[in-house]
């Protein structure tokens, strides 16, 4: 097989065993290959947190590639059908930890600007790139953190490509123009301890809220819209107990989360489920944690660029599409950027034996390079 530029950089980006938050020279080595193209090259780090600023160009408009070069962890070793930090090619397929999400797109990226800058070294505007390695942490150090440092001196950017593996059928069959927004819940319901064959003498937290659980599980807090599905309300964990079977708790643990449109408001969201389990009479304390606001890029200069790429690479039309979890698309749209998630096929991120279709990588970055052409050339 052929080894590409895009395959080459991605398997040195695979080899770093680089788990959240560790970088591990991924950064390092995307840098050394800027900088001999003409980026200036900034190294943010916050905390623990290796974060990577580089541009090229100082006038605007600002086109900014965004990604992470941390992984999450690699579960059981011996599931995995190779070393996940010794990528392998099988049947034309690239496996390690990390192919997918993200570091064939940030190689992409790397190969992409580098040949754009090769045939037009006088380009319109800066190219940048903007790299943490707290992406799938708690993303507290990373991308928050540099966009806080670029907003405090006037840095923008005009358009923004996230690097998420957005593809789910085939290369560029869909593009994320927005994410929904992410509000987290853990609550406690109070109740009273005792034993089973005396429940006059107890409190059962589990029967006092599980009518307003099946309420709020049954719930329609909207219908979406042209852009969003409807809002989703998940439990996720359900804690109470002893272990003992002639116990009744004295209290229960909830962590829930919505995944909301931009039709409601987290605010409207608290409000309504505070209502519900009000009216039910839940002896209750919530506490609320917001991961993300929805964001939308609407259709304009960077998703038709995007469009007209894939179609002139893939032969294929692209679809728009907010699902799927978050990004940190949602740190950047604040700021006023036009926002975009193109990646790879997504079928196994975060799976044993992840991997991506080695045949996607040229075009996924000749697909970034033609988004450059669009828009700087």
């Amino acid at each position: 097989m052929t080894h590409s530029e895009t395959l080459e950089l991605s398997l040195q980006l695979l080899r770093q065993p680089s788990v959240t938050p560790i970088d591990h020279t991924c950064q390092e080595i995307m840098a050394e290959r800027l900088a001999k193209v003409g980026f200036q090259i900034e190294d943010m780090r916050f905390e623990d947190v290796d974060n990577l600023w580089a541009r090229k160009g100082t006038e605007a408009p600002v086109f900014c590639f965004a990604g992470h070069t941390d992984v999450v962890p690699t579960g059981h070793l011996d599931a995995w059908n190779s070393d996940p930090f010794k990528p392998e090619i099988r049947d034309g397929k690239l496996y390690g930890r990390g192919s997918a999400d993200m570091k064939t797109a940030l190689a992409a990226m790397v190969v992409a600007s580098e040949r754009f800058i090769a045939k037009h070294p006088n380009h319109k505007g800066s190219i940048a790139f903007l790299i943490t390695s707290d992406e799938e942490g708690p993303s507290i150090n990373g991308t928050v953190k540099v966009i806080e440092t670029l907003e405090a001196r006037n840095e923008k950017m005009d358009w923004c490509l996230v690097g998420e593996p957005s593809s789910t059928n085939q290369l560029g069959d869909i593009i994320k123009n927005g994410r929904r927004g992410s509000l987290n819940a853990n609550i406690t319901i109070k109740g009273k301890q005792g034993h089973v064959a005396y429940p006059h003498l107890a409190i059962n937290p589990i029967h006092t809220a599980s009518k307003a659980i099946s309420e709020l599980c049954e719930t329609v807090w909207d219908h979406g819209n042209e852009y969003f599905p409807a809002t989703t309300f998940q439990i996720s964990n359900i804690q109470a107990g002893t272990g003992a079977t002639n116990v009744i708790p004295g209290s229960m643990n909830l962590l829930f989360n919505f995944r909301y449109s931009t039709e409601v408001t987290a605010e409207e969201l608290k409000q309504r489920t505070m209502e519900i389990l009000d009216r039910h009479q839940v002896d209750y304390e919530i506490h609320w944690t917001l991961s993300g606001l929805p964001f939308l890029t609407p259709v304009g200069e960077l998703v038709n660029a995007a469009r007209h790429a894939i179609q002139q690479i893939t032969g294929n039309e692209t679809t728009l599409s907010t699902s799927g979890g978050t990004s940190d698309g949602r740190f950047i749209a604040p700021t006023g950027a036009q926002v975009l998630e193109l990646g790879v096929l997504n079928e196994t991120i975060h799976q044993i034996n992840e991997h991506v279709n080695v045949a996607d990588l040229e075009p996924l970055s000749e697909i970034y390079e033609l988004i450059l052409e669009n828009l700087l050339a």
